[in-house]
């Protein structure tokens, strides 16, 4: 399946600085888990969460293909 461009300037740019975020806003979270503030299945857990949802908004929104429209749905942004 080729990944055609689904998006516009806007929601490109929408998704990279969302998916910027989402990477490095989990940051307070891991020093919280890692000196030990919080749970470590619980903090790594979150982590993970908050990097794969950054990943995909940043290859949304570097490819220009969005998941979501993609499988029909439509998105505002």
């Amino acid at each position: 399946m080729a990944l055609e461009c689904n998006l516009e300037a806007r929601g490109k740019f929408v998704r990279l600085v969302l998916g910027a975020f989402a990477i490095i806003g989990s940051l307070p979270i891991v020093m919280l888990t890692v000196f030990g503030a919080i749970d470590v299945r619980i903090g790594w857990s979150l982590i993970g969460i908050a990097w794969a949802g950054g990943a995909l908004g940043i290859f949304e929104g570097w490819s220009g293909f969005c998941i979501a429209r993609g499988l029909g749905f439509r998105t505002p942004i």
